[in-house]
Parts: structure tokens; sequence; C-alpha cells
């Protein structure tokens, strides 16, 4: 195996379906470009004249859309910026938090991470989008669904505050995860 010698840059991207490592390669000397998606090569560039530029390639089962923008910032230094969904990492993680949920727990010696995306109601568990059942209940809604040999519920209550909205609430068997702040 190559040794990633131009290795410039690596960014982690939690998406619905697991935290995605990008890796990003630039030879300033040789003009080389490769991209990296957990380890799997996405892009390679050989001999590219101009050092500046960006890389678009997808990432995940959902074909997250991610761009590597490459920046000149004084001679030959460069500056490398990821956006996710056209919007900087930064922001995107910040916007997600706001969409979605997630929990990390531990079940019969296996780890799971469940993911909630809010405003289509999907429930991803590493990596797998889940078969999920919704019911109306008196307070709010439920959303069921197993992992393994656990049968594990999504409640959705209202805060009763406008600013606060919905409280989403895993549980597992009669056990509450706390959510996981990513």
């Amino acid at each position: 195996l190559e040794k990633m010698t131009d290795l410039v840059a690596v960014w982690e991207v939690a998406l619905s379906d697991g935290v995605h490592k990008i890796e990003f390669e630039h030879g300033t000397t040789s003009g080389k470009r490769v991209v990296y998606v957990d380890g799997k090569e996405e892009i390679r560039k050989e001999w590219m004249f101009k050092l500046v530029g960006k890389e678009t390639f997808t990432v995940g089962a959902t074909k997250t859309k991610a761009t590597i923008n490459i920046d000149a910032v004084s001679g030959f230094a460069y500056e490398y910026t990821l956006e996710i969904n056209g919007k900087s990492l930064k922001k995107y993680m910040e916007n997600r938090s706001k969409t979605t949920n997630t929990w990390i727990m531990t079940l019969g010696g296996t780890d799971y991470r469940v993911v909630l995306e809010k405003d289509t109601m999907d429930v991803w568990c590493n990596g797998q989008k889940m078969e999920t059942a919704g019911e109306f209940v008196e307070d709010g809604t439920e959303t069921h669904f197993s992992v393994g040999d656990y049968s594990c519920c999504i409640k959705a209550v209202s805060s009763g505050k406008r600013k606060e909205g919905i409280i989403h609430t895993l549980i597992v068997g009669d056990r509450e995860i706390p959510e996981a702040v990513e």
C-alpha cells in the first residue's frame, strides 16, 4: 500500500448512515489530487496544472454531496475546506443538530448509533434505514422499530414551549437512552 505522503486534510462527517472519514491528498509539486471516503479511493487525478480548484463527490448511503475547495493562501500555502450539501462543514453540522437526533447505545455487547431524521421521521441504525411503525398516543406519537432482539421506541412529545418544539426520546425496553452530542 502506497503511503499517503501528500495527505493534507482529514475530516469526520456525521451523516444518518454513520460517521464518515474523508481524507484528501494534494501533491503541490505533482499536482496530484486524491480523495478517500472511509479509506476507499473516490477520486484520483495526476498531474493537474492548476493547483487550486475543487473536487466534488458523494458520501455515504444517502449519496450526500461533498466538495473540497482548494484555495491558495500565500505563496505555496493552500487552504482546504469541506462543504456538505453546499454548506461549510461547521454550518452543515449546526443545521444537522436541529434536524436530527442521535443516540449511541450498547445492546448485548454491540454498539449502535441510532439517528432520527425529524423532517421525514426516518430512523437509521448503524448505516441501515430501519423499518418503522408509527402510532398516535395520548401525549404525542411513538415510532417503533427493532434492533436485534430489542424493541425500540422513539417518543415524540410536545415540550409545551414554542421555542423548544417537540422532544424526541429513545426508549429501549424500559430504559431511556440519553441523546449523544456529535
